[in-house]
């Protein structure tokens, strides 16, 4: 088994929409990046990409290169599907802590937490999404930008089907 980490935070800037989990959450401000900016997804792709010790999203996606303007994080997310499968990774489970003062986003946790699950084509039981506030301090409390971290577990896929074939026996 593989535990990975991520983290990514982006600013808050009017004149952009805010994406968090692959769903446009209303809000007068969204997040300033290359792509779509969506600091869950970012966060995932960073803790799987780190449990299989295959870099970060800026090796795979830099922010210098024109064809990831304003791409969609979950297409990015799908990207890194394949190369968990192509390096026979299978994902148990994803969890996710969005920390944002506002816009309160715990009516759209279930969709976010769709939309990642049918990117890593998971069900959705694998995959948690939560979010908090930093009651009004730092960065995130001053309405400054919105952060987000993850975890998730790795497994080999090898291991893990000689692991399920000994328990059928």
């Amino acid at each position: 088994m593989r535990i990975g980490m991520g983290y990514d935070v982006h600013r808050l800037e009017e004149g952009r929409k805010l994406i968090l989990g692959g769903v446009e959450i209303p809000f007068e401000k969204g997040l300033l990046g290359h792509s779509d900016a969506d600091v869950a997804v970012h966060a995932v792709m960073d803790a799987l990409l780190g449990a299989a010790a295959l870099r970060d999203i800026g090796t795979h996606f830099p922010d210098s290169d024109p064809q990831y303007k304003g791409i969609s994080s979950i297409t990015l997310l799908e990207h890194v599907g394949r190369l968990l499968e192509a390096h026979s990774y299978v994902i148990s489970n994803i969890d996710v802590t969005i920390i944002a003062q506002k816009p309160k986003v715990a009516p759209y946790i279930e969709q976010m937490e769709n939309n990642v699950a049918h990117a890593l084509g998971l069900e959705k039981n694998q995959i948690n999404i939560k979010a908090t506030t930093e009651e009004g301090l730092g960065f995130t409390g001053s309405l400054q930008g919105i952060s987000a971290h993850a975890v998730c577990l790795l497994e080999d896929r090898q291991v893990r089907t000689n692991r399920k074939e000994g328990e059928t026996r």
